[in-house]
């Protein structure tokens, strides 16, 4: 199967081409423009350089949230557009379980860790102010296993969690380094991913999908965890909590 997988939930805008087992092209950067300015372009250069056209895609995968507000709807309307006009079927994937799937298939930092334990992959992204995106998660050779669901926490809380735990964690995404400087002299079972496992790539977005299976554009939606700061306004303003 022929996945093609649009990552602009953060920073980060990533575009992947894969099949079962192998990663045919990928394209990822920092950038400061705005992802709807970028991604189109990139998708249309690496299926040129693929060899490929978007016909040939036979599925196609978005990051559904937790993320920035526009980046998600970017991605999710450029995919929707797209599987709407060639009759595709999509996936819509947790940014946070797109980057616990950056270990699919590898025992990560292992020399990193105390002698025994079982690991877990913790995925952190900054949400706003002191809020903090993640979840949890196993990997079992070439599965990777939900253990809890997509939340928003303090960071207060989170480092808490961290320095409590008997368990050796794997931390990544954009607000790793930051939970890692808070929590690394005080518990050792905690570990930080290396710059190329911790950054968004959509080949592991494609590569989620193909396991979690695929639905109709009409299905796809993005899930924030928070409301927006638009509707907090309006909240505030009416007197609502």
């Amino acid at each position: 199967m022929l996945v093609l997988g649009i990552d602009t939930s953060g920073k980060t805008a990533s575009c992947a081409l894969c099949t079962e087992d192998t990663v045919l092209a990928q394209n990822t950067f920092v950038t400061k423009l705005t992802h709807s300015q970028v991604i189109m372009p990139m998708c249309k250069k690496m299926l040129s350089d693929a060899g490929k056209t978007l016909s040939d895609v036979e599925g196609f995968a978005a990051v559904s949230g937790p993320g920035s507000y526009t980046g998600l709807r970017i991605g999710i309307a450029a995919v929707k557009g797209l599987c709407f006009g060639l009759d595709k079927k999509c996936a819509g994937i947790s940014s946070l379980m797109s980057l616990a799937y950056n270990y699919k298939g590898v025992f990560p930092c292992r020399g990193t860790f105390p002698e025994g334990g079982e690991f877990v992959i913790f995925p952190v992204m900054h949400a706003r102010q002191d809020l903090v995106y993640n979840a949890l998660f196993t990997a079992d050779g070439n599965r990777i296993i939900r253990e809890r669901d997509d939340c928003i926490t303090p960071e207060s809380k989170l480092i808490e969690e961290l320095l409590q735990t008997s368990r050796n964690v794997i931390l990544t995404g954009d607000y790793a380094e930051t939970i890692y400087s808070a929590v690394k002299d005080k518990n050792s079972r905690i570990s930080i991913a290396p710059p190329t496992m911790r950054a968004p790539l959509a080949s592991s977005l494609c590569y989620a999908a193909m396991d979690v299976g695929f639905i109709t554009a009409d299905e796809l939606n993005a899930e924030y965890l928070q409301i927006t700061k638009a509707e907090k306004d309006l909240n505030e303003a009416q007197g609502k909590k």
